[in-house]
């Protein structure tokens, strides 16, 4: 696996426009996602700056509004936040037709949002860079795309599409395969830790952890003393793919619930964590009503957690629901995501939902399968009637399984590769 060719895999490349357009385009993500790397590879024949340097900032922020679409023109402006006055002198280039298309980048999502919002509302299309998914390491040893499973679930009967299926992937696909997830599920999809050993991942990745706290959170929250926040963002860690109670986590940090709240925002707008939200019907009996909490990267989660080596259950939970959340998000499906869990006990890690049709997953760390995982399919079947697409049990193991109508095992790296 190699990083060199990368940029060849990487899934918002179908998405961003041409330079060609006229648009404005906002990249934003979490730190290292690979932002720079992207628009230099995809517009290099628009002008680049990084406002990194204090002294481009300098200048750039001399120019005058009327002066900037002769001086600066159609560019690429990266890490943005750190000088959001321009962005008022791109609108003006912009409305003025000086200036047809430009770039911008940055990482610290609240501050970048609330200025975009304000000042170039109508005219920009935001788009996210998350960490590489098991698709685009798939795709990076055959320099080709990798269509997932989880890409075509949604067109037609399940029964149907599953089975037209290879039971088992062959040869080097599956070790591909095998290879790919066997890295994300131990270092994340950084793209930089692919140049490395694993001696290096590990200094990397405690290193980001220092660089966010210093940078990414200065941006969004300025806070003088980190000490706090950095125990809330390894005891948030730790509870990844379990409900999330403010309450309980503020006392175990020894903060109050709003300044809790606060910190789990700057997590999720950062691209550290991710908000699962409950399921919105009453099937069978209430629910909880509680967000689920998942790291995004799994790579981060295990330096800030400790855990290495070993696959635990919420361990695995957490690549998985991360993959999906990424997938559809970078690709624009038309799909919303919840989990189901009821007072009485009924519980089911994932549910996708497109118009009034629901398809469901149980995500187990098994390499086998065994009757009694779709229990919890087959009742909400039930519950939801002509309204229910299918169930999926995703486990460790090679092979497709046909467990009941619209009932399948797959394989995690078929799901999402």
């Amino acid at each position: 696996m190699t990083y060199e060719n990368i940029q060849v895999n990487r899934r918002i490349f179908a998405k961003l426009p041409a330079s060609e357009e006229r648009i404005i385009v906002l990249l934003t993500g979490a730190r290292q996602t690979g932002k720079t790397t992207t628009v230099r590879y995809l517009y290099p024949d628009i002008a680049y700056h990084s406002l990194d340097s204090l002294e481009l900032r300098e200048q750039l922020d001399r120019i005058s509004a009327v002066g900037w679409g002769k001086t600066v023109g159609n560019a690429v402006l990266d890490e943005v936040q750190k000088l959001p006055t321009l962005l008022e002198k791109v609108k003006y280039a912009f409305d003025a037709k000086e200036i047809s298309f430009s770039v911008l980048t940055g990482s610290a999502q609240i501050l970048l949002l609330r200025n975009i919002r304000e000042t170039l509302a109508g005219r920009i299309f935001i788009y996210e860079l998350w960490p590489l998914m098991l698709s685009e390491l798939v795709g990076i040893d055959k320099r080709a795309k990798s269509e997932p499973f989880l890409s075509r679930m949604f067109e037609g009967n399940l029964d149907m599409l599953l089975e037209n299926e290879a039971q088992t992937l062959l040869g080097e696909e599956l070790e591909n395969a095998h290879r790919a997830e066997e890295h994300l599920l131990m270092w994340g999809g950084m793209p930089a830790l692919l140049h490395y050993n694993s001696d290096r991942r590990n200094e990397w990745l405690k290193s980001y952890e220092m660089a966010y706290l210093e940078r990414d959170l200065g941006d969004l929250a300025r806070l003088a003393d980190l000490r706090p926040f950095r125990k809330l963002q390894q005891l948030a860690a730790l509870r990844s793919a379990n409900l999330l109670s403010f309450s309980e986590l503020a006392r175990d940090t020894g903060i109050n619930v709003d300044t809790a709240r606060r910190y789990i925002e700057y997590l999720r707008l950062s691209y550290q964590a991710y908000l699962l939200p409950p399921f919105s019907e009453n099937l069978t009996s209430r629910l909880i009503k509680m967000p689920k909490l998942y790291w995004m990267d799994m790579g981060l989660w295990r330096s800030m957690t400790g855990i290495r080596e070993i696959i635990t259950g919420p361990c695995f939970e957490t690549y998985v629901i991360s993959e999906v959340i990424k997938y559809v998000k970078t690709t624009g499906l038309d799909i919303r995501l919840s989990y189901y869990r009821t007072r009485s006990g009924m519980e089911i890690d994932l549910i996708l939902e497109r118009g009034r049709t629901v398809w469901a997953i149980e995500i187990k760390s098994r390499e086998q399968v065994v009757s009694s995982d779709t229990k919890q399919l087959q009742r909400l079947a039930q519950a939801l009637g002509d309204r229910w697409g299918g169930g999926l049990v995703v486990y460790r193991g090679d092979h497709l399984l046909q467990l009941g109508e619209k009932l399948w095992a797959v394989p995690s790296h078929r799901l999402l590769s």
